[in-house]
């Protein structure tokens, strides 16, 4: 199918990571997690549903999903309307813990299956807003924007926060409370990214 809704109804019933895994087969049922339109404007790339979206079917719908929001300058139903907002995380399904109970990373199999054909699709997207390293190397790598994949975290939010052609990436790092050590050391976040953050995305919607 080469068609968007075609192809997230393809999506919406993969099975690979337990019938055709990379590696150890997801421990759990697969709940594909994605919510795109060929009108978005806007890309949200994550990386992974945590437990509480499997559950729900709705990505960032936890505790990260309202500081992005608070980020992006908009409110909950702003977020969820697809037909201005896509989201699509670089892995579809939640992947299970590690042995030291924190969320695993994206499983391979949906980058290798869906992601070029996906984003293919989605030619009107004209910002891409990258959380977390996954869904920043990846996406650079797709738009053809130069960066260092050894570098820390900050240069990669740094680099993307300047100038752009379309579609622009702008980085973040993951909106998780845990992260809020790294907000603290990096007191420039809010008015270096953030106002121009909010500023891209309202031109946008």
């Amino acid at each position: 199918m080469d068609d968007l809704a075609g192809l997230v109804a393809e999506i919406g019933a993969c099975r690979a990571c337990v019938e055709n895994p990379v590696g150890a087969p997801l421990p759990h049922a697969p709940r594909p997690v994605v919510r795109v339109s060929s009108t978005a404007r806007v890309l949200i790339a994550g990386q992974a549903p945590g437990a509480r979206v499997h559950a729900s079917g709705l990505p960032f719908d936890d505790a990260s999903g309202d500081r992005l929001r608070l980020w992006l300058g908009i409110d909950r139903e702003t977020f969820y309307d697809t037909s201005r907002i896509a989201i699509a995380a670089m892995g579809f399904c939640f992947p299970g813990y590690d042995a030291r109970g924190a969320d695993l990373p994206p499983r391979r199999e949906c980058r290798a299956l869906w992601h070029d054909r996906l984003f293919a699709l989605m030619p009107q997207a004209e910002l891409v807003v990258a959380v977390g390293r996954a869904a920043i190397g990846y996406h650079a790598a797709r738009l053809g924007r130069a960066c260092d994949p050894k570098a820390p975290l900050e240069e990669w939010v740094r680099l993307f926060a300047a100038p752009q052609q379309e579609p622009r990436l702008i980085a973040l790092p993951h909106p998780s409370w845990r992260n809020t050590g790294w907000l603290r050391r990096h007191p420039w976040f809010e008015a270096d990214i953030l106002f121009p953050l909010r500023k891209a995305v309202k031109k946008l919607i």
